[in-house]
């Protein structure tokens, strides 16, 4: 989140997130992705890291409603893991979006081969009931492409594709 010019200012508000993947490939189009992705959250949910509000999956994008103690360090981790294990995958299955990957990456990122996601993370502090509710419907108008769970955990079976539309 170096080079975001958005910041997280109160550690203690819950802020919502846009998490873009690189060129907006459709990496999340493939279920198994998205379960790096949720394994990912669910794991920093475990080690209080992360309160999560709600969340929505798209094909190159998520939205997280979220706080924690150190909430930018765990957007973070949240990022760099799902990218190697999306890597990885991708990888193993010598898939050629890896090609996109790499091609697309950002100059300055010598000390790997492919980026995942874009830079930044557009961190928005919720200031309010209102902006709260406002950012859920954002989120329940974006779950036409994927079924979402907006509590404050993790169901333990995952997403499941929802209606098109």
């Amino acid at each position: 989140m170096g080079r975001d010019r958005y910041r997280i200012y109160d550690p203690d508000a819950p802020y919502f997130f846009t998490c873009t993947v690189l060129q907006w490939l459709p990496l999340f189009a493939q279920p198994a992705n998205v379960q790096i992705l949720l394994d990912s959250l669910r794991f920093l949910q475990s080690q209080d890291r992360l309160l999560l509000y709600g969340y929505v999956v798209l094909e190159n994008h998520c939205h997280l409603l979220a706080a924690g103690p150190d909430l930018g360090q765990a957007i973070a981790s949240f990022k760099s893991f799902t990218a190697g294990q999306v890597v990885k995958r991708l990888q193993d299955r010598h898939s050629p979006i890896l090609d996109l990957l790499a091609f697309h990456k950002a100059h300055h990122k010598v000390d790997r081969a492919h980026q995942v996601w874009q830079e930044g993370s557009h961190p928005e502090q919720i200031q309010g009931e209102a902006m709260m509710r406002q950012k859920f419907t954002i989120i329940r108008l974006h779950g036409a492409t994927w079924t979402i769970r907006y509590t404050g955990a993790i169901p333990a079976h995952g997403i499941t594709p929802g209606k098109r539309g």
